[in-house]
């Protein structure tokens, strides 16, 4: 039936209306819809360019664009921040307690401030630690893990975003087996989307072991069925009888291990003990809550929280994820950088910055501080890469010292700035980081960390090439890396 034909019978149906009558009141319509989609994601107050482009998309998608905004746009992140809000809640109560417990520590008067801003944005209270150790390469790092599991007596929370069922996974899998039946409460908590590779074959063990097996953000219609990219949980932790903790960059995989493959990423991660660990402790509370669905965990809270001396390494626990528009990590890192009056060392396995951590760089070197950037040559992403690199101009004309990584894949996310402030963690220098994955980094204060970065930032420079200003580049390459940058904001 061609528009004619359907246009008189809807007036003849209509009362005898003519065309343009129908036609007038279809645009009317047509009109007050886009109005009123308009004002509804306009009040969002999301970031501009975000609310252009999907003012922009909604007429392109006749009423189909309502759907596809409502099920996969802000608002679907806005149903997840209100569940994890009701998570957060749920945990209050072992917040609290973790407060209690926490023993009043008292940073030099000139890092107060960001101490204040880091409970500000983050929640997380200064902590302490008797024991920090940076773990360099999956070698090092997995013997450290298979160690603390195989002394644990209470519980063991396991959270990674890669979790593969290869040899350092089944490996550390048929560990928590034993310590299941041995009575040990084992909760394992993985990425449905970085863990795709794990099915029931290799976690039916786990469970009939008695272990607690949840994976964050699944889906309803089948393990092989992709969920979205963004909203990851890139969180890597591991908890011990809520004693010793570990994260960083390190995932369950051995394309990090050096002992299986010549090429393994190059990584480190962090193992604590001490007080802080009830602060990653908490953040692996908060994930589990939500994944699961149900009430906290019913655990003795003495275990989950046990009391910890006050310990010489001040360390503040920093999550930040899309639930909270404080951007815990980014603020810490931009205000740390911001306070530089010696050097800041950044090494980051994908460098795509925000405005306002681009600014801060180059506003330190210019000011005279020793200002230096470590990525990989080539990451495991050819876009990501060229994004990173049609920012070396803008930062080399500024002063900033760029290294590319070659031995192999850098994976490491450090900063250290003066002999103050050291991050380790799971969040990269990049916008996804900063915006979109669910990420934790440990803040330490202090030079001891300060000085371990800094022995472990010039040992890898050996196997770097210094990026040379001017540095010839082919028109096509210029091109890709320029048209890689417009992706930005959701690299």
């Amino acid at each position: 039936m061609d528009l004619d034909a359907y246009l008189q019978r809807l007036g003849a149906a209509a009362g005898h209306l003519t065309r343009e009558d129908i036609v007038a009141a279809l645009s009317l319509a047509w009109a007050l819809y886009l109005a009123a989609v308009a004002v509804w994601i306009i009040l969002q107050r999301r970031p501009p360019l975000s609310t252009v482009l999907w003012l922009l998309l909604l007429p392109l998608l006749p009423y189909a664009g309502f759907i596809v905004y409502y099920f996969f746009g802000p608002q679907r992140l806005e149903r997840r921040r209100l569940k994890r809000l009701r998570s957060r809640a749920v945990v209050a109560g072992q917040a609290e307690r973790a407060r209690l417990r926490e023993s009043r520590h008292d940073a030099p008067a000139a890092m107060r401030q960001m101490v204040t801003l880091g409970l500000a944005t983050s929640d997380a209270p200064l902590s302490s630690a008797h024991g920090l150790q940076l773990l360099v390469g999956g070698g090092q790092t997995y013997e450290s893990f298979i160690q603390a599991i195989d002394a644990a007596r209470d519980h063991i929370h396991v959270e990674f975003y890669i979790y593969e069922p290869d040899r350092i996974g089944t490996a550390l899998r048929d560990r928590l087996v034993v310590k299941a039946r041995q009575g040990v409460t084992v909760r394992f908590l993985i990425d449905a989307l970085g863990s795709a590779r794990l099915g029931r074959h290799f976690l039916r063990p786990l469970r009939e072991a008695g272990a607690h097996v949840c994976f964050f953000h699944d889906v309803k219609i089948g393990r092989r069925l992709r969920p979205v990219t963004n909203y990851r949980n890139h969180r890597k932790i591991l908890v011990c009888d809520g004693r010793v903790g570990f994260t960083g960059g390190m995932n369950v995989t051995d394309e990090e291990d050096e002992r299986v493959r010549d090429d393994a990423y190059h990584d480190v991660h962090l193992r604590i003990e001490g007080g802080a660990v009830r602060w990653l402790q908490m953040v692996f509370l908060e994930d589990w809550t939500y994944a699961t669905g149900l009430n906290a965990p019913d655990h003795d809270l003495d275990a989950l929280l046990p009391d910890a001396q006050p310990g010489p390494h001040l360390v503040q626990i920093l999550s930040s994820g899309p639930d909270d528009q404080r951007e815990a990590i980014h603020r810490m890192q931009v205000a740390a950088i911001n306070a530089a009056t010696e050097r800041v060392w950044l090494t980051t396995a994908y460098f795509v910055p925000s405005e306002a951590a681009l600014m801060s760089l180059t506003l330190a070197a210019q000011r005279g501080v020793d200002v230096r950037l470590l990525v990989p040559e080539r990451s495991d992403s050819l876009v990501v890469t060229a994004a990173a690199r049609s920012y070396f101009d803008e930062l080399i004309d500024a002063g900033v010292k760029v290294w590319e990584y070659r031995d192999r894949m850098l994976h490491s996310k450090t900063l250290v700035v003066d002999d103050a402030y050291s991050f380790v963690g799971t969040a990269n220098f990049d916008n996804r980081s900063f915006q979109l994955n669910f990420e934790v980094t440990a803040l330490i204060y202090g030079p001891d960390m300060a000085h371990a970065l800094r022995r472990q930032f010039e040992t890898d420079l050996r196997h770097a090439a210094r990026v040379p200003k001017n540095r010839p580049a082919w028109f096509g390459r210029r091109l890709g890396d320029a048209t890689a940058r417009l992706f930005s904001p959701v690299l």
